[in-house]
């Protein structure tokens, strides 16, 4: 029953008006959360198997890849490609460190499995079945040269991979060959700097 002195029916209007704006929010509330979570969840079942499976990203750091690859370059490495294909040389490829497997290194594929590789004073030559009697490699990449001589024989599913800055890298003339197993995958695309925006970055066809 209205009570037209002490005006209750106003009073008991707003508070039901109050009660259903406050409905209202919550679930607005409500519903944006449970759109976050929608979106998160399938952010993470589209991105993580790309993350893990297809491609990822890497930061280069340190200077054995220069003038090719400097500090901060960031790469997308493609991980699908070597489950269908051989590393073929003259790739840049990331892995993992044999000696440490915690540790990424970005390199090139200098030596493939099966062949004897020969350094004399710096310049590198290859022996295979196709080239029984040795061939001499071009590397226009390399601007600082190390002459150093060694020769070494691949076994099966080992590669002799090298840094384009022959005086600045620790790599198989160091450390000796890298198990296949151990490879990442390759560079596919480089993002930044965006001056230096560019697909299969540093790759050379021998």
């Amino acid at each position: 029953m209205d009570d037209e002195k002490t005006g209750v029916p106003h009073i008991v209007e707003q508070k039901a008006t109050t009660d259903s704006v406050s409905e209202k929010e919550k679930t607005g509330t409500k519903y944006f959360i449970w759109e976050i979570l929608k979106f998160a969840t399938i952010a993470l079942v589209i991105v993580a198997p790309i993350r893990l499976f297809i491609a990822s990203p890497f930061i280069v750091s340190g200077a054995s890849m220069e003038p090719a690859f400097d500090t901060g370059h960031y790469l997308i490495i493609d991980q699908i490609t070597y489950r269908f294909e051989e590393p073929v040389r003259g790739d840049v490829i990331v892995f993992r460190y044999p000696n440490d497997p915690s540790k990424f290194f970005i390199k090139r594929i200098i030596g493939l499995p099966g062949e004897t590789l020969n350094i004399v004073n710096g310049a590198v030559s290859i022996v295979n079945a196709e080239f029984p009697g040795g061939i001499l490699l071009s590397e226009p990449y390399i601007v600082f040269p190390k002459y150093d001589t060694l020769s070494a024989t691949l076994g099966e599913n080992e590669y002799f991979v090298m840094g384009d800055n022959r005086k600045d890298s620790s790599d198989s003339r160091v450390w000796g060959m890298l198990p296949g197993e151990y490879i990442t995958g390759r560079a596919l695309v480089r993002l930044f700097p965006l001056t230096a925006i560019e697909t299969f970055p540093g790759f050379t066809r021998y």
